[in-house]
């Protein structure tokens, strides 16, 4: 298993309209994605960002702080490896088109996420 750099981060906040002036309006963050409680964001080096609000549910279990997602080559391969050392996934591995990531505990409890985008 080979991790190949950043490649996203989310921020769980109840302070949704002040953090997204913050990465908006202050620091100049490109719009993807704007629901209901989540906002995406890209960096201008194509580093995705999403903002998590009251209003979404799905990442309740974004507790320990901001999560990062490690860049590996396949999802699949890295979380069998990881696995096999003791690390605690967080549900299934999530798809969509050719991205796939999956959130994991690490030892010390912080939430991570291993992805892979392409092929």
């Amino acid at each position: 298993m080979q991790t190949r750099s950043l490649a996203w981060l989310g921020v769980r906040t109840e302070q949704f309209a002040a953090m997204r002036h913050l990465f908006t309006d202050v620091m100049g963050l490109e719009t993807t994605r704007e629901e209901p409680g989540l906002l995406g964001l890209r960096m201008t080096d194509g580093t995705e960002m999403e903002l998590f609000g009251p209003g979404d549910d799905f990442h309740d279990f974004f507790t320990t702080g901001p999560v990062v997602a490690f860049l590996v080559d396949d999802v699949d391969q890295a979380r069998a490896t990881m696995e096999a050392a003791g690390i605690e996934f967080i549900g299934d591995i999530q798809r969509s088109g050719t991205t796939s990531w999956n959130h994991f505990r690490a030892p010390d409890g912080t939430i991570f996420e291993i992805i892979s985008r392409g092929g």
